[in-house]
């Protein structure tokens, strides 16, 4: 993938103004190598971005992840042939947005991410609300659309990666031709995790006679990509006994975010990169009970925390965790607890 050394790590920022607004400034990404505009890029460079309604003007070259408000982020970064990587570190607990869509595969690695409230999208993918973040990584592949908004509980710290496609490995069953990649949210990979760290601190200290071992960690990461993303999910076994770790993690996570609404197994099945029936088979394995009969025991939990406040009415409860009629809500509230929801309140008084 990486043919030619990179750019001076001391001293290249790969931002330039946009002359044609001098209130914002465009990221370029100078992926083929050549030497772009030079600028101290250190703790302290605030760089401009775009608001979230506008778009970059120009080519491939000049794109990266746009962020607003722009003055309350700090943004380190380095190219090379086919590749570049920013780090992106908030300096204020505002309310935050990341807008990406790009000829450019995207790979973000959440350094320490908390929010109180916010919302995730990636094209193809259903939306996320997770308030932890920490760990995850989200790969956006090129001409997808990626937006974030979140309040943030502690200050946020992102590490973006962009690939040329045109300079990514091939998978070996693809025959040597380009392959399509799959857009994934927020989710675990140990291998990634690891070279992205090991990038991370390569990016914040070291000069340019660290450039083979950058360059041949972006290798190791495009390979790890592809081998992770070739075509579709890849569909894994699952762990003896059940769910990974991370996986129970995922998919409990996504459940309490999306309590209220419909969930399918292959929507679940598709965060933890398993088919639909090993799936279920793990899930019944780590948690007892089908993905169904789980969700459903989530919602009267919370339900039940509901019910402990005197406002809301039995009606406004089933609806909120996601019941269209009161007699279903009741039913399996009575199914769940032996009492009726109204009984269940009158309890508690």
């Amino acid at each position: 993938m990486v043919n030619s050394s990179c750019t001076d790590l001391a001293s290249y920022s790969p931002f330039d103004r946009n002359a044609s607004n001098p209130h914002h400034a465009v990221v370029s990404l100078s992926l083929d190598g050549r030497a772009g505009p030079r600028e101290r890029h250190d703790d302290r460079t605030v760089q401009q971005a775009h608001r979230p309604d506008e778009r970059p003007i120009g080519g491939a070259t000049n794109y990266a992840v746009e962020v607003y408000p722009p003055d309350i982020v700090k943004r380190h970064s380095v190219t090379w042939d086919g590749m570049a990587a920013e780090i992106v570190q908030a300096t204020s607990r505002e309310k935050i947005e990341f807008r990406f869509r790009a000829p450019l595969h995207l790979l973000a690695v959440c350094d320490q991410g908390m929010r109180n409230d916010g919302d995730t999208f990636v094209e193809g993918l259903p939306r996320s609300k997770l308030r932890d973040a920490s760990r995850k990584l989200t790969f956006v592949p090129a001409g997808h659309e990626y937006y974030e908004w979140q309040e943030p509980r502690v200050l946020a710290r992102i590490v973006h990666f962009y690939f040329d496609p045109s300079k990514m490995p091939t998978h070996p069953r693809a025959g040597g031709t380009p392959i399509s990649l799959a857009p994934r949210l927020f989710f675990e990979d140990s291998t990634l995790w690891d070279t992205a760290l090991k990038l991370k601190r390569l990016i914040e200290s070291a000069g340019s006679d660290s450039c083979p071992y950058f360059e041949a960690l972006g290798t190791v990461m495009a390979h790890e990509l592809v081998r992770l993303n070739a075509g579709t999910p890849r569909i894994e076994a699952p762990a003896r006994g059940g769910l990974a770790a991370w996986q129970e993690r995922t998919v409990a996570a996504y459940i309490e975010e999306h309590l209220a609404e419909q969930i399918s197994l292959t929507t679940l099945a598709q965060l933890v990169r398993l088919s639909p029936y090993y799936f279920c088979r793990a899930f019944k394995q780590s948690f007892g009970i089908p993905p169904h009969r789980y969700h459903t025991s989530r919602r009267i939990e919370h339900a039940k925390t509901l019910l402990a406040k005197p406002a809301p009415s039995v009606t406004d409860i089933g609806l909120m965790v996601g019941f269209s009629e009161t007699s279903s809500f009741s039913a399996a509230f009575r199914k769940a607890t032996g009492l009726t929801p109204t009984a269940y309140h009158r309890s508690l008084a």
